[in-house]
Formats: structure tokens, sequence, C-alpha cells
């Protein structure tokens, strides 16, 4: 509301190729103070505050020396880590094309190809101490199809990071509402020191994506 008391957002006119979900999407995106906030930033997508703000509860990022981003595009999260860490090395890997990030080794290969776990941690001059995706899986429509195959995603990207972070790194994912699987969590929780979940402020309140945060990888057996 502006200080006249008149409401100040924004509304789209749908325009015959339009659909209604389309349109509501787009006076979502044009009304979201996250969005406004990432233009006048220089982010390149909302998200990179969801990261900021995780960072800001677990200090995930400061003092990082090596970053592995899974599910890059379009690139905020790996932003937000040459900010916060500039000297980190930072590799990043997406099926979608992910514009230049400068200091940044980007892959666009699909994360589930056998080779891309080899590609990944020969980009960086040694082990990660930091994993973080905000992977998810393309939806079909079917809310429990969709979650599983997310969710496969995350354990995926689980253990990367089980077998790749160096002693005490950090594992921080994107999950689905009700959190993390029973299994899955039970396997961080195996190997992490602490696994917690956390839905930052700039997560939509209807979204059903939350975050696992796992952290102080124990020593390998």
């Amino acid at each position: 509301m502006s200080r006249s008391g008149r409401n100040t957002d924004r509304r789209v006119r749908t325009a015959k190729k339009r659909t209604a979900s389309s349109t509501r999407w787009l006076e979502r995106q044009l009304n979201d103070p996250y969005v406004k906030q990432a233009k006048a930033d220089g982010y390149r997508s909302r998200a990179a505050y969801k990261l900021i703000e995780l960072d800001e509860k677990f200090r995930l990022i400061r003092g990082a020396k090596r970053v592995v981003d899974l599910g890059i595009a379009p690139g905020g999260w790996a932003q937000v880590v040459r900010k916060l860490a500039p000297k980190a090395g930072i590799v990043g890997i997406d099926l979608l094309e992910t514009e230049p990030i400068e200091g940044v080794t980007i892959l666009q290969m699909d994360f589930m190809d056998d080779a891309a776990p080899d590609k990944l941690t020969a980009a960086l001059d040694g082990p990660p101490d930091l994993v973080m995706s905000d992977m998810a899986a393309n939806t079909v429509g079917h809310k429990q199809t969709d979650h599983l195959r997310t969710m496969g995603l995350v354990e995926a990207a689980a253990w990367f990071a089980i077998e790749t972070l160096e002693e005490g790194g950090t594992f921080v994912a994107k999950v689905l509402a009700g959190g993390t699987d029973t299994e899955l969590l039970s396997l961080l929780k195996s190997h992490f020191k602490t696994v917690k979940h956390a839905k930052p402020p700039a997560s939509r309140k209807g979204s059903s994506e939350w975050y696992v945060i796992a952290q102080g990888l124990k020593p390998r057996a």
C-alpha cells in the first residue's frame, strides 16, 4: 500500500496468448520485493537471497576455499559465493546454459551423468569444503512423482558431498515440503555432526521448498 492508502501492486493484463497462470506468475514477479532487490544488487535471481539468509544463520560461505554449485543456472548462488568468499575456487554444473561468471568454472551437463563427479572435482584444486545444491527435477504435474524425482537428485547430491567433501565440510540442499526423507536424513546424520532444516524468508510462503544444512563432515572410516 502507498502512503495515500492506494494499493500500488502492479497488475498485468491478460494477453490473448497468455494463460491465467502465467499472468499470475508475471504479476508475482513484478510485485516481488526480492526480484526488485536482485535487479538493484546485480544478482541474476531472487534465489541469491535465500543463500544469503542461510549464510547469515549458518555461516556457510565465509572462509570457504573450494565450492561446488549443483544446479548453478542462472548463477545467483555462485554470485553470492564470489562476493562473500572472493578467493574461493568455484565450479558449477547445470543442464541449462549459464552465462559466464568471472572466476567460476561452469559445466553444462547432467549432474546424473557418470562422468559429472570426476569433472567437478577435477575443476578444483583439492576437495571442496562446501557443496551446495539448488537442484529440482522438472515437474510432470504429479505431486508424488515430482517429489520422488527431486529427492532422488538430493540423494545423489548428498552422496557426492559425502564422498568428495574435505573433513569438516558443509552440504546444503533444497528439499521439498516435509523436509528430508527419513532414509536420507539418517544418511546425513551418520556422516555429518549437525543436520538442520530451514526455510529462509526469501523462500515464498506458498512454496514447498525447504533447505537441509549438514555441517561438519565426520572423518571417513
